[in-house]
């Protein structure tokens, strides 16, 4: 199966997630590792004063080439990708990329390994799993 990992590059979670996803013998979509060979997207490589930007430099800086790139390949594996994890805690462009999987008709599971804020709409999602056994066990489940 082909999954999508989705999360935050501060979440401590994420490499064990995606490694134990690969050992499950999945296909893993890792966007620290894009496949354009980079170090993964972060917007101040875009501009260093990205902290400071107005809506109105935020909305432009989207069209910059380092941006334009990474949407182009978190766009292309989310549409070649069978399922989505959110692995929390995470935050916008995560939720943003979970919804989508939703939209399409995707399975989401939310892998939530520690306490966060509960939220009513995760019931939108697969199913929420709290260890690595219970989500393996689950993908499992949508790859039959």
């Amino acid at each position: 199966m082909k999954i999508y990992v989705a999360s935050s590059w501060r979440n401590t979670y994420y490499p064990h997630v995606v490694q134990g996803l690969r050992e499950a013998g999945h296909d893993v979509y890792d966007f620290r590792n894009p496949p354009s060979g980079d170090e993964g997207f972060k917007w101040c490589n875009v501009g260093k004063d990205w902290l400071e930007w107005t809506p109105a430099q935020y909305r432009d800086m989207l069209q910059h080439p380092l941006s334009q790139r990474q949407f182009g390949n978190d766009i292309e594996a989310m549409q070649s990708c069978d399922a989505c994890v959110l692995v929390l805690p995470c935050g916008r462009s995560a939720h943003t990329e979970a919804g989508w999987f939703a939209g399409c008709g995707k399975p989401v599971l939310a892998y939530i390994p520690e306490k966060v804020e509960p939220e009513l709409m995760y019931k939108l999602f697969a199913g929420i799993a709290v260890t690595m056994a219970e989500l393996t066990e689950m993908l499992a489940q949508h790859s039959k």
